[in-house]
């Protein structure tokens, strides 16, 4: 099966698109794949939880049953600490979350290894 790599850098105020990501990460699990997600700009408030509960895209589900489904499934969720530091997302934001803060050379890694790469 194919490394997904899936880069998400539209936030709240952009719900369709945000929700895309984490929806084409979930289907990528589903089918057997390595997933690996990448949250940047605006995206990274998408970890609060005010955001997990409320968000919905239209056709996209909603954004809560999307991440706990990647978090529950092995998925690996990276956020941009330099994001976060300038939207306020603090390390309380991800209490109880398999999502790590990493600095934006993270990306360029997770991007080389990867098959396969989507952009939300």
């Amino acid at each position: 099966m194919a490394h997904i790599l899936v880069h998400v850098t539209h936030g709240p105020e952009h719900p369709t698109r945000a929700a895309l990501g984490f929806l084409i990460a979930k289907i990528a699990l589903d089918e057997g794949h390595e997933v690996s997600m990448f949250l940047a700009g605006d995206a990274v408030q998408l970890v609060r939880d005010a955001v997990l509960d409320n968000l919905a895209g239209l056709g996209t589900g909603k954004l809560r049953e999307s991440f706990d489904a990647i978090a529950s499934g092995g998925g690996r969720l990276y956020l941009s600490r330099m994001s976060g530091n300038a939207r306020g997302v603090t390390d309380s934001d991800l209490d109880n979350k398999p999502v790590e803060f990493v600095m934006p050379r993270k990306l360029l890694e997770l991007s080389l290894e990867a098959d396969r790469m989507f952009t939300y």
